[in-house]
């Protein structure tokens, strides 16, 4: 219908360019001849004027020109009809192609996009209940976007692809599935200028066509992917031939079989093991299919342990080799160690158990069986938890609680558990075990059982001494405080805090040392001493008591002591000790007065001795030069008088002699004259002083002394005056017809002198007075000396370095030992 208005137009156009040129040439014509003879002619002819034959030949021209146009009005219509009419059945024919390539076209389910050039707004026709619901249908424009019947990646993935197209015209073909589970096939062409996308459901064999095309790209990017993971393998892999051939070897192949490189491995057929484990695997290949072992490779020189595992697959086998000398050497190691670990456990006293994944015994050491009084034979059969805890149960041998089935469960709860727990068990037996709980990582539990029960019961008591040591503390009079090894106040008792005027709240915020000596100061301020007690707190290295007087300026005196804690720890404790002070300055004093008499004393005795002794050597001299009968007969009575004055006389000067031995002894200035003294002698010796006094006083003596028993190092003249002094002693306190031991003893390193008497013995009050000087007490007998026996005695035997022993009971007699050592190593001397 377009081409026909188009033919009339062309038409009119035509014939309205006709009567203009018509009416163009008429006045022309007219205008051309208005001058010529032939117009007047005409103009005489027809008796008309020039405008007239104007206007005449106007009309002619316009009639003309009608008619012509009428002529050719007619034959364009008649073309024009003719024109339609082939026009009309060519629509006809189109319309009926249209509809069957429609048809043809929609005959399955699909959707057609597509945008004309340089427009954005596409065409949409199609099923589109294929990808959109009954609800979006309304609205085809929904269908671009992809993300409503698209999974996320596959929505972009379209998206991409549409923009590529419409953009730069790449086609596309994709394989998709909707939300709704459809398999559709979309294709994108650039076609006459516009941009088509095609999305139709894929069925029947063009579902199975796209199906396969995707199995086989995913195969091949699988099989890609497999092949470079098992080329980039560190160990080695291959594959083989029904026949043994080489079909694939990866690098670490080539090397282990120290080929140039993958293509020699498989052009020459190395191998990679040994004959004899080759045709163990060719063997296994056959009747299971599949081979695993552990054997060695000679890679290198060096002999290596693999895993070694092959399948037969279709076509041939493959296999890979897993180099394991590292794991099998931590196997070993760790196989090892675990054996440790198993004698190990079996020396500890506690009891363990170890359950594994499957609640089975797996390990238990003898410590546990024999804690819970288990049979091994029970044991060795690899029992289950709850097994060994039924059994104990049955024996009351673990806590009864109300409900045992809660009790285990919580009990279990181990298995599933990430960190230890711990908790004790107070069993019917009255025994407390504490059990641990840990998970093993591989699964399972290790139970750790302890006795705790002298444990809680010494942590009881350790509570207990701890409140007493507290109640203590808190009840000395002595002050008490303990530093830690920061120097700061752990522990303090009421006395420290009255003693130094300190405040026991300011003392519980733990001060430090140095504050204290802050607060301490008013009292007492000398800086050395507080250094010294700052030291032996903070010191680390030479800790040892200290002990300090302390005289503060209230006039009061402390004995201070800092005693280093086995914990790092130090106490220092305050005792006031200003009463004692004052009482042994007065102690001192007369001490010291006492000291002086009693020097004044002793050098009163000297002195009278030393001039008592002039005299007395003068008067025995002439009592026996009266005796002597060459002076002349004496009377009777002058010569019973001369015997009194020789006995007085002697025994005087045996006292005055025994004043000055004891007396150069105290001075330090006697000297002892050591040699070789023979013991048997000396006793005799002894013994022959005091005869008389035996005799007079029907006294019998007894010598215990074996024959050979030898010499020893001493001064001879000091010991036969000790024993002297001894036997004499022993006659004054024995009674008459009574009976006087000596005996002597060789030991080791020294000799032993004993003088026993029958006298009435020593009262204990006196006994340690018997060795003072002028201390001389009958206790009944008939003795009564100067008090100087004893007392030299001792002072002998402690100048050559013995001891004398004093045993004795009342009414049972008096012993009295001496012990001399042997060998004197250096002269001896009083000073020493």
């Amino acid at each position: 219908m377009a081409g026909v208005v188009r033919a009339i137009r062309r038409t009119l156009m035509s014939g309205t360019a006709l009567v203009r040129g018509g009416l163009a040439v008429v006045a022309s014509t007219v205008a051309a001849r208005a001058d010529t003879g032939e117009l007047r002619a005409v103009e005489d002819l027809f008796n008309l004027t020039q405008q007239e034959i104007a206007a005449l030949a106007i009309a002619a021209g316009v009639l003309g020109f009608s008619v012509l146009a009428t002529i050719l009005l007619m034959r364009t219509r008649l073309r024009a009809t003719r024109v339609e009419a082939r026009l009309r059945a060519d629509v006809r024919a189109l319309q009926s192609e249209t509809d069957s390539l429609r048809a043809l076209l929609f005959t399955e389910p699909q959707v057609v996009i597509s945008w004309q050039a340089a427009s954005l707004r596409p065409e949409i026709s199609g099923d589109l209940a294929l990808l959109l619901p009954q609800a979006a249908q309304q609205a085809p424009q929904r269908i671009l976007a992809f993300g409503t019947w698209l999974a996320p990646e596959q929505a972009l993935q379209m998206d991409h692809a549409v923009d590529a197209l419409c953009t730069d015209g790449t086609s596309f073909t994709l394989h998709l599935t909707t939300s709704a589970g459809r398999a559709i096939e979309a294709i994108g062409r650039a076609i006459a200028g516009k941009a088509i996308v095609r999305i139709r459901e894929l069925s029947g064999v063009r579902r199975e066509l796209a199906e396969t095309s995707l199995r086989y790209r995913d195969l091949h990017e699988e099989t890609a992917t497999l092949r470079a993971f098992a080329a980039a393998l560190p160990w080695p892999v291959w594959s083989r031939r029904d026949d043994g051939t080489l079909l694939f070897a990866n690098a670490a192949y080539a090397e282990a079989t120290e080929a140039a490189n993958v293509a020699d491995a498989i052009e020459r057929n190395l191998e990679l093991l040994d004959s004899g484990d080759r045709q163990a695997m060719a063997k296994a290949l056959i009747e299971r299919a599949h081979f695993e072992a552990r054997l060695p490779v000679v890679i290198g020189g060096q002999r290596r342990i693999f895993d070694v595992r092959a399948l037969k697959v279709a076509g041939g086998s493959a296999g890979v080799a897993v180099d394991a000398s590292e794991a099998a050497t931590l196997a070993e190691t760790l196989k090892r160690m675990a054996e440790a670990h198993r004698r190990t456990l079996d020396q500890l006293s506690s009891g363990v158990a170890v359950f594994d994944g499957q609640r089975r015994l797996a390990f238990h050491n003898d410590s546990y069986r024999r804690l819970w009084s288990l049979d091994q034979a029970f044991l060795d059969t690899q029992p289950d938890d709850s097994s060994v805890l039924d059994r104990l149960r049955a024996t009351r041998k673990i806590p009864e609680p109300p409900d045992f089935r809660q009790w285990k469960a919580k009990l279990h709860e181990a298995y599933r558990a990430v960190e230890p727990a711990k908790d004790v068990w107070y069993l019917p037996d009255g025994r407390a075990i504490s059990v641990v709980t840990t998970p093993n990582p591989e699964g399972g539990v290790t139970y750790l059982f302890d006795d705790v029960t002298e444990s809680l019961k010494l942590a009881r008591q350790f509570d207990g001494l701890i409140r007493v040591q507290r109640e203590t503390l808190d009840n000395l009079t002595e002050a008490v405080a303990v530093f830690g090894s920061n120097g700061r106040a752990q522990l303090f008792n009421p006395a420290f805090a009255r003693m130094w005027k300190l405040s026991p709240e300011a003392m519980n915020e733990h001060p430090h040392i140095e504050t204290v000596e802050t607060w301490c100061r008013p009292l007492f301020d000398e800086a050395a001493t507080w250094r010294t007690i700052r030291d032996a707190i903070t010191g680390i290295d030479n800790r040892k008591q200290v002990p300090l007087r302390l005289e503060r300026k209230d006039g009061s005196v402390l004995d201070c002591m800092a005693m280093p804690l086995p914990d790092g720890a130090t106490m220092l404790t305050f005792q006031d000790i200003t009463d004692t002070v004052n009482v042994e300055r007065a102690l001192r004093e007369r001490n010291e007065a006492l000291e002086t008499a009693d020097q004044m004393k002793v050098d009163f005795v000297h002195h009278v001795s030393y001039e008592l002794r002039s005299p007395l050597t003068t008067i025995i001299g002439f009592a026996h030069f009266l005796s002597d009968p060459t002076t002349g007969p004496l009377t009777v009575k002058q010569d019973e008088y001369l015997g009194y004055i020789t006995s007085s006389t002697n025994a005087l000067l045996a006292i005055i002699n025994n004043i000055l031995d004891l007396a150069t002894i105290d001075a330090g200035a006697m000297t002892l004259n050591l040699g070789s003294v023979d013991i048997r002698a000396a006793i005799d010796s002894a013994a022959e002083g005091i005869q008389d006094r035996l005799a007079r006083d029907h006294i019998r003596l007894e010598i215990d002394a074996a024959p050979g028993i030898g010499n020893f190092v001493a001064d001879e003249r000091r010991v036969v005056q000790v024993l002297y002094n001894l036997l004499a002693n022993a006659v004054g306190f024995s009674p008459q017809d009574g009976v006087i031991t000596i005996s002597a003893r060789r030991h080791n390193d020294s000799v032993s002198f004993t003088v026993s008497d029958a006298g009435p013995g020593i009262a204990p009050d006196v006994k340690d007075k018997v060795f003072d000087w002028f201390e001389s007490h009958s206790n009944g007998s008939r003795h009564r000396g100067a008090g100087l026996g004893l007392s030299l005695v001792r002072s002998f035997v402690e100048l050559h370095g013995g001891r004398v022993r004093v045993d004795s009971a009342v009414g049972k007699g008096t012993s009295v030992t001496c012990d001399f050592p042997i060998d004197q190593a250096a002269q001896r001397t009083a000073a020493e």
